[in-house]
């Protein structure tokens, strides 16, 4: 079994962050461990507040894992500010995982900033050239670039920008335009468009979260790029189908839908 490490924010309604990761990790078959930078009090609806877990415990949260178990891929998630960034940095430098997917997570489902605006500039000197693959939304990858992305042909000058900021392949999400939904592959010498039927639902809470941890996933198990980013899509996709209504907002995917399905507990 591969051994998967979120370093990310606590969701506590279960939807997305940490959460979302571990359930991922564990619905693909890698035994999933976590590195919680900022514990954030949210919901389905909103986001209450965020608490940032000190740089030295963040240090040794990662210390702890890497001295007494093998990581095979690091996902990170909500990085909040630049402290929690340099923290992070520095044991990703020191480290090495084989496998590192950065999901830079700029907002909350809801509309909430989950980072801080100072940290933009430390975000994309410190973190973005750490990244074998980033996967930047629309706008997160505007607030990257500076560059306004509508089509998919700004979507691909977008990915080659950040791979020229450092990221070694960038998977530019296309969710925010109208349509399938479009993602656009830069390895820095290949684009590649996948395709997926947009699912008409409310229940998309942590979506980002679960594409990067599934991508994690199955490049931890040997997957070349194009085909973990397709079969990650295939994963999102059918999660968000059998989405969860729970709460009063935006309900979660159903990580879980394969074992649900095979019990007959999709009703």
């Amino acid at each position: 079994m591969k051994n998967c490490l979120s370093i990310a924010g606590s969701d506590c309604s279960g939807g997305a962050g940490i959460q979302a990761d571990l359930k991922t990790f564990s619905a693909l078959g890698c035994f999933g461990m976590s590195v919680v930078v900022s514990v954030v009090a949210e919901n389905t609806s909103r986001v209450i507040s965020i608490h940032d877990i000190p740089p030295q415990i963040i240090r040794d949260q990662v210390d702890a894992v890497f001295e007494d178990i093998p990581v095979h891929a690091v996902k990170v998630g909500m990085l909040s500010g630049v402290s929690v960034m340099e923290a992070v940095a520095e044991k990703l430098l020191e480290y090495r995982p084989p496998v590192t997917v950065i999901d830079p997570v700029m907002v909350a489902k809801g509309g909430c900033a989950l980072m801080q605006p100072d940290a933009l500039e430390t975000m994309k000197q410190n973190i973005v050239p750490l990244a074998g693959l980033l996967t930047p939304n629309l706008p997160e990858a505007k607030a990257l670039t500076g560059i306004k992305i509508e089509t998919t042909a700004d979507m691909k000058t977008a990915a080659k920008l950040l791979h020229e900021m450092g990221a070694a392949a960038v998977l530019v999400k296309g969710g925010h335009l109208e349509g399938d939904a479009a993602d656009i592959l830069f390895d820095g010498k290949t684009y590649t468009e996948f395709r997926a039927p947009r699912i008409s639902t409310r229940n998309t809470h942590g979506t980002g979260c679960t594409l990067s941890s599934a991508l994690a996933s199955y490049l931890a198990r040997g997957m070349e790029l194009p085909q973990a980013v397709e079969a990650a899509k295939v994963y999102v996709t059918q999660a968000i189908r059998y989405g969860l209504a729970i709460g009063k907002g935006c309900g979660p995917t159903n990580h879980f839908y394969e074992l649900y399905q095979w019990k007959g507990w999709l009703k």
